[in-house]
């Protein structure tokens, strides 16, 4: 078996976080005219930082000044088997050469929102278009405890604000309620564009046209194949229920809780190192659980999560 080739791929975020750059392959090269995420080969010696921060200045120019690991896809092309270590570029100095790249035939930046389509693209690269339009922040519905009317006053003021994903909870919710509440957040959800998963009740969310379905991480290890969603994530507690999520191919997984929460001040949490550590090599975004505040969402990334999800501070 031939050595795997580790990959220093780039993320390259605008500022507002809404639009994200391609490049395209030059001619000459192995699928020349293909679309990519800049980045490549780490040399020997080089840490997956080190390697990003060269390959940038080579193929665009540019001196990365913030950037942080986010997700890793292993894939075999007919001429090697390479694993990519995305990262996130969030600020650099310098100006990407949009008229004339240093090494491509062409950048295009393109909104992250509704996995744009790009054609030819590597497939290795293609996974993560659908990853760029999930959004950052994840509200977590507890009607049981604030009242349904007065959470669905909460969602709309949220939703007014920019909130975009929501996972519908309150299982303990008597079955009629808890739909009627089902229906009201898809409808109010779906008025603004936002995603809506339901936890743990497939029945439930097909019947009130929900985006996807969220598995506790009981349901994850029971669960033998994808459910047919075109949204599905679930709830872990280890690297190892991260990693049976990535080989479900699902499409996020939560992981906490990082911080005491109000319900268990007792539990001190993961710890950020801890969560850090246990997002090594994972294959799909994952969210900081517990504890959480919008104003985490910077640190939360700069430990590898995709976003944060909140139930009391959204």
């Amino acid at each position: 078996m031939s050595a795997i080739v580790e990959v220093a791929a780039a993320v390259m975020l605008r500022a507002d976080g809404r639009e994200f750059l391609l490049a395209q392959r030059p001619p000459g090269k192995v699928y020349e005219g293909y679309w990519e995420f800049p980045g490549g080969k780490v040399e020997a010696g080089e840490s997956i930082r080190q390697a990003l921060v060269r390959e940038l200045q080579e193929e665009l120019g540019i001196t990365v000044t913030a950037c942080s690991p986010w997700l890793t896809r292993q894939f075999t092309y007919p001429h090697a088997t390479v694993r990519l270590n995305f990262w996130r570029v969030t600020a650099w100095d310098g100006e990407i050469g949009i008229t004339a790249p240093l090494e491509h035939s062409a950048v295009d930046w393109l909104a992250c929102g509704n996995a744009p389509h790009v054609e030819p693209i590597l497939p290795a690269n293609a996974p993560i278009l659908k990853a760029l339009s999930l959004p950052t922040t994840m509200a977590i519905t507890m009607a049981e405890i604030e009242g349904v009317e007065r959470q669905l006053e909460r969602l709309e003021a949220a939703l007014a604000g920019g909130l975009r994903l929501i996972q519908l909870r309150d299982k303990g919710l008597p079955p009629a309620q808890r739909l009627w509440f089902a229906e009201a957040v898809v409808r109010l959800a779906h008025d603004v564009g936002a995603l809506v998963v339901i936890n743990d009740d497939a029945e439930l969310a097909g019947r009130v046209g929900a985006d996807g379905l969220h598995l506790s991480a009981a349901a994850l290890a029971a669960c033998g194949a994808r459910p047919d969603f075109a949204w599905v994530g679930a709830s872990c507690h280890t690297a190892s229920e991260i990693a049976r999520a990535g080989e479900l191919e699902l499409d996020y997984a939560l992981l906490g809780p990082v911080l005491p929460t109000p319900t268990h001040p007792e539990n001190p949490g993961l710890g950020w190192a801890e969560f850090s550590a246990q997002l090594a090599g994972n294959t799909l975004p994952v969210f900081a659980l517990g504890g959480m505040r919008g104003e985490m969402l910077a640190a939360a990334q700069e430990g590898g999560a995709h976003g944060i999800a909140l139930m009391r501070g959204w």
